[in-house]
């Protein structure tokens, strides 16, 4: 064993060890499917921490050549998989780290450094097939499948570090990318080739010399949404083993969805909580926020607004497909949503084509962001709307509705109200402390229509399940009624409690007082 060929079943035996281990064996069966075919170039991109470097490790230790992997796996999913004895342990596995090789390479000499230190380990292996010292490396490779028929396995971590760490060097970038064209397109040796990395690979300016690779993103993860992250059944499991609240597990690191799985969860900040028995930011304390304030600070027309209105809990529409896959070339808001997808800050529905802030970890990182600077009158909103929810609790329609309008003026000038659903996206801004105590769901399906924001309350608190129902130039009236009418509290199936029914209106021909508002309690039994 080495430590770029064939480096063993270490790193799974560890993981499998630990504390907690989710079975993402399942994978090794979808790679199966892809060795030696057109299929067999595969691109997997995640935020940092959705588990990229373990699920690499699981492949080396199932594929890599010179070690018996068969006990650690005999409990997991891929045992039971008709291919896991045919592929176990039989391939060449090259594993490269690129961000190793970035860091200990002189500077703009990665890729040399890379093939002097695997040719090194290949010499040791098959130096007798070796015999010309100045071989590059695909060379040797080709002499080896040649002489012997081995294929090898790449997999590859940190892809895109080159990428992502020298974005001025564009020469530097286009020199890396033409080297792993070279070492892996149209190339018999290899059998598969598997890399991760925060960022896909296929528009990095005119340059395509990765255009094999099937690419599984934050906007899509096509067959592999279940090992993106951790499921809902798998956290229900765990919460169940750590006695700990669902409910409030999902408010913390829900979010992230795709086509099938509508419920993705941060797999890092799962198992932090359940070991440290605690709900806290773990995933957004391993990076400063500063990266992303200079995201949401770039002065692009309607970003502002459309951050707002995420943080209001609303959702906004983007167009991901013209993103460059870098972090340099912005041409658009979209461009900048896009890449916080990819980073793990927004979520995405693909079928809507809409990005959101997925769940309270990350929308406090939203704040801690906004609050150095830039975004005064936001932060004077969410800092007065502790006093909201306060009155809303004690019935006081009268100030809610003058708190109302005063949150309505610090962010007039980036939030226009010209909808309900604009207006949605302000209320949901105002009462932003809420978040401690409440799951927030705008467009909640509920009796004979969609109640507009309803606050549900979180298993640690006492307090009441709120149902708010918005009016655009009508009556507060009639949005208390609505609520009645449509049996809006009949979404609150499992509670049972004290209800709000929080009717406002916001009129836009009454520049004085343009909020209006209705409380009134409800009870509901079992």
């Amino acid at each position: 064993m080495g430590v770029y060929l064939n480096p063993g079943n270490k790193g799974f035996w560890r993981a499998i060890r630990s504390e907690i281990y989710v079975d993402k064996t399942g994978l090794i069966t979808h790679t199966n499917k892809c060795l030696n075919t057109e299929e067999g170039f595969v691109c997997v991109s995640r935020p940092r921490r959705f588990g990229k470097s373990m699920a690499l490790k699981m492949l080396a230790a199932y594929y890599s050549r010179g070690c018996d992997s068969r006990e650690l796996f005999a409990k997991y999913r891929i045992a039971r998989d008709n291919t896991f004895e045919k592929h176990l342990n039989q391939y060449d596995v090259i594993y490269l780290n690129m961000q190793q090789f970035l860091i200990e390479a002189d500077s703009g000499k990665v890729t040399e450094y890379l093939e002097q230190e695997v040719l090194r380990e290949l010499r040791r292996e098959y130096g007798k097939y070796l015999s010309r010292q100045d071989m590059g490396l695909a060379a040797a490779l080709r002499e080896i499948y040649v002489e012997t028929d081995r294929q090898f396995i790449f997999l590859i971590d940190e892809w895109d570090c080159v990428m992502r760490e020298r974005q001025e060097s564009e020469a530097m970038q286009k020199q890396y990318l033409d080297f792993l064209r070279n070492l892996l397109k149209d190339q018999e040796y290899a059998a598969l080739a598997y890399m991760t990395g925060i960022l896909p690979v296929k528009k990095y300016g005119q340059h395509s010399a990765l255009n094999m690779f099937r690419e599984y993103s934050m906007t899509n993860q096509k067959a592999l949404e279940e090992y993106t992250g951790f499921t809902e059944d798998e956290v229900k499991g765990l919460c169940e083993q750590y006695d700990m609240d669902f409910d409030e597990t999902s408010s913390w690191y829900d979010g992230y969805m795709f086509k099938k799985y509508k419920h993705i969860y941060n797999p890092r900040s799962v198992v932090e909580a359940m070991t440290c028995q605690d709900f806290s930011n773990y995933w957004t304390s391993t990076e400063t926020y500063e990266a992303l304030k200079i995201y949401i600070d770039m002065d692009f027309d309607g970003l502002r607004s459309d951050i707002v209105q995420m943080l209001g809990g609303g959702r906004v529409k983007v167009n991901t497909r013209s993103f460059q896959n870098d972090m340099r070339n912005f041409r658009t808001k979209d461009d900048v949503l896009t890449l916080l997808i990819h980073l793990g800050y927004l979520g995405y529905d693909s079928m809507a084509e809409e990005t959101f802030i997925p769940n309270k970890e990350i929308i406090g990182e939203f704040e801690n962001a906004m609050s150095v600077g830039g975004w005064s009158e936001v932060m004077r909103v969410l800092k007065a709307s502790e006093k909201l929810l306060e009155d809303t609790l004690r019935g006081e329609a009268e100030c809610v509705a003058k708190e109302l309008d005063r949150a309505h003026m610090e962010v007039a000038s980036i939030l226009t109200y010209n909808d309900e659903n604009a207006l949605g996206s302000a209320i949901g801004l105002a009462y932003y402390s809420a978040r401690k105590d409440y799951k927030l769901i705008r467009e909640l399906p509920s009796g004979k229509g969609f109640a507009d924001i309803v606050f549900l309350p979180l298993p640690h608190t006492d307090k009441p399940a709120m149902v708010v129902e918005l009016k655009y130039d009508k009556s507060v009236s009639a949005a208390i009624q609505q609520i009645k009418d449509r049996q809006y509290t009949q979404a609150l199936e499992d509670y049972a409690g004290e209800i709000l029914l929080v009717g406002v209106n916001y009129d836009k021909g009454n520049p004085n007082k343009p909020h209006s508002c209705v409380i009134e309690k409800v009870e509901k039994g079992r």
